[in-house]
């Protein structure tokens, strides 16, 4: 059986290649692709495998536009750090998930039903891309964070930047206040209104309000300076660079 990966993060990727190989040792496993240019060219060019497993969110963009730009025949499993919400929509649409950090049970189980054929290769992105595109009234207006031995609620208007260091994610208010949040960087993207927050990086999701500056890099990407922030490596790549001025002139 020949498997293809799709996901940006190397360590996850590794871990599903390997749980996968405890599942079917004798599978060719091919990847990992970490983004939507390098899959599309892969499918282009090799033959369709039998079975994909592939990340929602991946360097630049959401997977779903590889399989726009590519006809493929192959049944596809995602991996998803997407709310419940979102987890419905894939059973509706007959679509296989498995919810990040993976579970080995649930990834047995979701090879098992395709093994039994019951994985459909036919996606319906459109329907999956508007569930999984809340309505602004869903977008989160508040954050429920902790402070010393208090809790208190910090509006998402007050927002400046969600980051992550060393595994743990942190919300940056305007005046610079900083609180640990529990959720990933990926399941806060899907959270938060689109005109008003940009994913800059896999570190970094920033406000409007949070662009000090910007300027051109080697390899046409960008370098960003974010309000309060010491960190003046922030790149933008250029996959997402389009992305980005389109968000800053919408």
């Amino acid at each position: 059986m020949k498997i293809l990966i799709i996901e940006d993060e190397r360590p996850a990727a590794n871990r599903l290649r390997q749980l996968v190989l405890d599942l079917l040792p004798d599978a060719e496993i091919f990847g990992h692709l970490d983004s939507i240019t390098s899959a599309v060219k892969w499918l282009e060019t090799n033959v369709f495998p039998d079975l994909i497993f592939c990340d929602i969110q991946l360097a630049d963009g959401q997977s779903f536009e590889i399989f726009e730009r590519v006809k493929v025949s192959s049944p596809i499993i995602f991996t998803t750090a997407f709310d419940q919400f979102a987890i419905k929509a894939f059973k509706l649409n007959s679509v296989d998930y498995l919810l990040k950090p993976i579970d080995p049970k649930e990834l047995a189980q979701a090879i098992q039903k395709f093994q039994s054929q019951q994985v459909r290769p036919g996606i319906e992105l459109q329907q999956i891309r508007e569930l999984l595109s809340p309505h602004s009234s869903q977008y989160k207006s508040r954050f429920l964070v902790k402070f010393g031995e208090k809790i208190q609620s910090v509006q998402t208007e007050d927002v400046s930047i969600f980051y992550s260091e060393e595994k743990v994610t942190f919300l940056q208010t305007v005046e610079g206040r900083k609180y640990i949040l529990d959720y990933t960087l990926d399941q806060l993207e899907a959270m938060l209104d689109p005109r008003k927050f940009f994913r800059l990086n896999r570190k970094y999701i920033a406000s409007f309000s949070a662009i000090a500056e910007i300027h051109t890099y080697s390899n046409s990407r960008l370098k960003i300076k974010l309000a309060n922030c010491a960190d003046n490596d922030i790149l933008i790549s250029r996959e997402k660079v389009g992305d980005f001025k389109d968000w800053l002139d919408g």
